[in-house]
């Protein structure tokens, strides 16, 4: 038999009905057991691999990137069932339009027409309670795409319980870019102090004392009264028949009042997140990119900390499933209990009392 009818045979084999029974039977089963230890609340991935997956199927690139949004839609589910509340994905980085023109038009037309779709049936964001934010630099985007992007994002709005980041087209050093350019600006605005109000009789009794105080200075340059002096005459002051014209009123009403700037000094690395496209999000607890390739490629540099879990995977992003998840995740709860047991021991370690010499 040749190996085109045993790959035939295969696919027939793994789509009867009692195999495809047996697979659910066996997902659920797993992803049961998964959500029953710690789960990661925030999932990053690179869905890396699609053009060579194409090349390696030899279909067309379209098709490989068509194949990939099928990929995601699954691994959504899987995700939001074992529990994760937050998935950023990286659709589209600003580098990608360098690709041909044929390549970017088609994954523009792919994410407009897949948001469409959402939009149309959004039955599995609404099963798990999930809300889509598509983040990156609008601008950059065509306003026929923009409109179908806004539609998804107003269609998911209200849901609450998981979330759905797309990042599309984005660059991290864009985003931390314009995150500090948005705080400077916000720092560089004077904060306006409340003005004061004052009655009549006290602007008068104001105005006295400075046309006392000038007219004193012309006679004798050398007096200068003391502020003690001047507020206890005050009262009397009001009583002058020293003249008060419209222009001293003009004069005193119109002065703007004193501004201030923020400190600069409580600028944080909180200050900066509230700025980033990614805001409101637990910290990426586990960082994921398909295709073998082992760089960030310029993807949440400012979101990933030093707790979080880096995996390069050898799988083209549309192979990537269940079961290349599984084993990520496993690995994930393992050193997690590991390090909850350590700090157990280190806690107790700190408490035993110390023996007497």
């Amino acid at each position: 038999m040749s190996s085109s009818h045993l790959t035939r045979f295969h696919k027939w084999l793994l789509q009867s009905p009692p195999i495809e029974w047996f697979d659910l039977r066996l997902r659920d089963l797993m992803i049961g057991a998964l959500s029953q230890g710690p789960i990661p609340q925030h999932i990053a991935m690179v869905m890396d691999g699609n053009r060579r997956y194409a090349r390696q199927k030899r279909i067309e690139v379209a098709e490989g990137h068509n194949r990939g949004f099928e990929a995601l839609a699954q691994m959504l589910e899987v995700c939001y069932r074992c529990g994760v509340k937050v998935l950023t994905v990286y659709a589209f980085s600003v580098e990608n339009f360098k690709r041909s023109r044929y390549e970017v038009d088609t994954l523009m037309s792919l994410m407009k027409s897949k948001l469409t779709q959402l939009s149309e049936h959004g039955e599995l964001f609404e099963r798990y309670g999930a809300s889509v934010r598509v983040l990156g630099q609008r601008e950059l985007v065509a306003p026929d795409v923009l409109e179908a992007i806004d539609r998804a994002v107003d269609l998911t709005k209200n849901n609450t319980d998981a979330i759905l980041n797309i990042c599309f087209p984005y660059a991290s050093r864009n985003e931390i870019t314009i995150a500090i350019r948005d705080t400077v600006n916000d720092w560089s605005q004077p904060i306006r102090e409340r003005e004061r109000t004052f009655s009549q009789s006290h602007i008068e009794s104001h105005i006295r004392l400075r046309n006392i105080s000038n007219d004193a200075s012309k006679k004798q340059d050398q007096y200068s009264p003391a502020p003690s002096a001047i507020s206890d005459t005050e009262d009397s002051i009001a009583e002058s028949t020293l003249p008060v014209t419209p222009a001293d009123y003009t004069e005193l009403t119109t002065l703007k009042p004193s501004l201030t700037y923020p400190d600069p000094e409580s600028i944080d690395a909180n200050t900066l997140s509230e700025h980033m496209f990614i805001t409101s999000n637990p910290p990426v607890d586990l960082f994921i990119r398909t295709s073998g390739v082992e760089r960030f490629s310029d993807f949440l540099l400012w979101q990933a900390h030093e707790k979080t879990d880096i995996k390069f995977v050898d799988c083209m992003w549309p192979d990537f499933d269940l079961w290349q998840l599984i084993p990520i995740l496993v690995e994930w709860q393992w050193k997690r209990r590991k390090a909850a047991a350590d700090e157990r021991v280190a806690r107790r370690g700190m408490r035993l009392p110390k023996k007497s010499d």
